[in-house]
Formats: structure tokens, C-alpha cells, sequence
């Protein structure tokens, strides 16, 4: 009864990624795939860099901010 469940836990193995990568296949066509795979690194790429630049704009801003006992930060 436990093996039913086998296939859906710990992480993905070779078995899964080739069952997931067939029915993308039937999904969208071997066109669509390569085009899907650009936007969604796309994407990947500007959440990091909007992610970088999230963070130097909070260290920009802690830098401006003066210190509560009035010493400047060091």
C-alpha cells in the first residue's frame, strides 16, 4: 500500500524528470519547449538581478540612515 506513494516523495528521480519532460513534450510540442526554456531563464536571471539591486538600494538606505546614539556607523 506504501509503494503507491513512492514515486511522489523525497526529491526527483531520473524516472520522474523523464515522465515530467514527456508530458511537457504532449503539452507543448517539441517547437514550443526551446521557447519556454529561453523565457523561463529569462525570468530566472532578472529575479536575481532585481534581487541584487533590492538589496544594494537597503544597504544605500541603512548607510544614509544616522545611528540612534548619533555615532556614525562604521
Amino acid at each position: 500500500m506504501n509503494a503507491h506513494f513512492a514515486f511522489f516523495t523525497g526529491r526527483p528521480g531520473l524516472p520522474e524528470i523523464l515522465v515530467l519532460l514527456v508530458i511537457l513534450l504532449l503539452l507543448f510540442g517539441a517547437k514550443r519547449l526551446p521557447e519556454l526554456s529561453r523565457s523561463i531563464g529569462r525570468s530566472i536571471n532578472e529575479f536575481k538581478r532585481g534581487k541584487a539591486e533590492g538589496a544594494l538600494d537597503e544597504e544605500k538606505e541603512e548607510a544614509k540612515k544616522p545611528e540612534e546614539d548619533g555615532e556614525p556607523k562604521t
